[in-house]
């Protein structure tokens, strides 16, 4: 599994504690946003400059693995 606190992180004096990309103020939510909307990981990439495809590959990743494990649960 990834190691979350490499790439996303929740503290209280960032945006309220709401989880950003490490070193950037870009909440996870607007990646999951965007590709729920149908725009592409390179358009995301485009419109957050400061949000490296090193995060965001593995933050993709995470929530796979934590989706299928979650359906393996029930």
């Amino acid at each position: 599994m990834v190691r979350t606190e490499t790439i996303v992180r929740s503290d209280p004096d960032i945006l309220g504690g709401t989880p950003v990309f490490v070193g950037t103020r870009v909440p996870l939510r607007n990646l999951v946003d965007y590709l729920a909307g149908g725009s592409s990981l390179a358009e995301f990439l485009d419109d957050f400059p400061t949000v490296p495809r090193e995060q965001t590959e593995p933050a993709i990743r995470c929530a796979g693995e934590l989706l299928v494990a979650d359906a393996s649960a029930d």
